[in-house]
């Protein structure tokens, strides 16, 4: 009976999130690693308050433009942003971007500010437990829904300070928060190791921006602007440039644990995961579409059988261009696909669920989509 509640809940918050993403021509999937880069607040949006005169929309702009610079020397990198000038922006259109361009990767920018002389970098990935504090950073995040034209028909309701919105925020992006770790890993041991600033370590939240994304996503906090030596890092062109290439070096590395057998394994505990005998799979068919799991992508043409690709079962692939990629299962049972995926992120942690219909692969908001129509 819960099972069946949640799966409830689950569609009745994909068809409210799909209702806020409808676009009728969503972008083909593209050949390319599509990053998507999102410079926080703008326009009438200035960001957190600070007595020193910097203003966080500006800042987040400038790391954003140089990190794209950066990314956009990889010939197989595709980098799409929110933002490129100061305006303003509203939170369900920055997810919107990247849902319609069926994004690899969404990465949001912002700036901490706080009454004290804190310091450090943070990076969160989106999570229903929060502590006190972190709590009061997603109000203070989500507020600037308040400041958007018709937000009341835009969120329906949609309350920045409840704890039960937070709850439900996770949920529809539960399947990403694993490679969303993986990701915010990589950022913060660059800041800390590279760097040499001090990381307040990965925080989960319950962000809207981060929530309404169909792919791993991360909102780096670069460091506090309220910090007298912190700030003027973060405002200084060699700032702005060390932290940009610390997050490339991430993305970047995150792109090549995707390849064949590279990758740190999150350690998964054996009686955390489904199985026959503790859980039963109730089918959830969407009718017209094809789940996969993409396991790995390469340059390498290799067999599609299962002693390839650690005993994993209906292995196939397929060619884009000179990148061909591997999956793993082929079933239009959502529910079975989820369960696969658990079994498929032991031998390959960057694993995650992708979509066909009539043979061509489409977004995960299309294809969800399709079992409200």
């Amino acid at each position: 009976m819960q099972t069946m509640q949640k799966q409830l809940i689950v569609f009745l918050l994909l068809l409210f999130i799909t209702s806020l993403t409808s676009y009728n021509n969503l972008y083909a999937q593209d050949d390319k690693f599509v990053v998507v880069l999102d410079a926080g607040h703008g326009g009438k949006d200035p960001g957190r308050p600070t007595k020193n005169g910097y203003k966080e929309k500006d800042i987040a702009l400038k790391v954003v433009l140089e990190l794209g610079k950066q990314l956009e020397k990889y010939a197989d990198v595709k980098v799409i942003y929110t933002r490129k000038t100061d305006v303003f922006l509203e939170l369900y259109e920055r997810s919107a971007i990247a849902n319609k361009a069926d994004a690899d990767l969404f990465v949001s920018v912002h700036c901490n500010a706080h009454s004290s002389q804190a310091f450090g970098t943070e990076t969160y990935v989106l999570g229903a437990k929060n502590d006190e504090r972190n709590m009061a950073v997603a109000k203070a995040e989500n507020e600037v829904i308040f400041l958007e034209d018709n937000h009341e028909e835009n969120y329906e309701g949609f309350d920045p300070s409840s704890p039960e919105t937070a709850i439900a925020l996770g949920i529809v992006q539960e399947i990403y928060v694993e490679q969303s770790i993986v990701l915010a890993r990589k950022i913060e041991d660059n800041f800390s190791g590279k760097l040499k600033r001090k990381s307040r370590g990965i925080k989960q939240l319950s962000l809207w921006v981060l929530h309404n994304t169909y792919m791993p996503s991360v909102l780096v906090e670069t460091g506090f602007i309220t910090n007298k030596t912190e700030g003027a890092f973060l405002n200084s062109k060699d700032g702005q440039t060390k932290i940009a290439t610390a997050i490339k070096d991430a993305i970047i590395d995150y792109k090549k644990e995707l390849d064949l057998n590279v990758g740190n394994h999150l350690s998964i505990k054996e009686d955390e995961l489904p199985t026959a005998e503790n859980e039963e799979i109730n089918p959830q068919i969407i009718e017209g579409v094809i789940f996969k799991i993409q396991i790995a992508s390469s340059s390498r043409d290799i067999e599609a059988k299962s002693y390839n690709f650690k005993g994993l079962s209906e292995i196939t692939k397929e060619k884009l261009e000179n990148i061909y990629k591997y999956y793993s299962g082929n079933t239009s049972d959502f529910n079975k696909i989820q369960s696969q995926l658990e079994e498929a992120k032991q031998e390959y942690s960057g694993a995650f669920i992708v979509a066909f219909k009539d043979g061509k692969r489409i977004s995960m908001t299309e294809a969800l989509k399709s079992a409200t129509d």
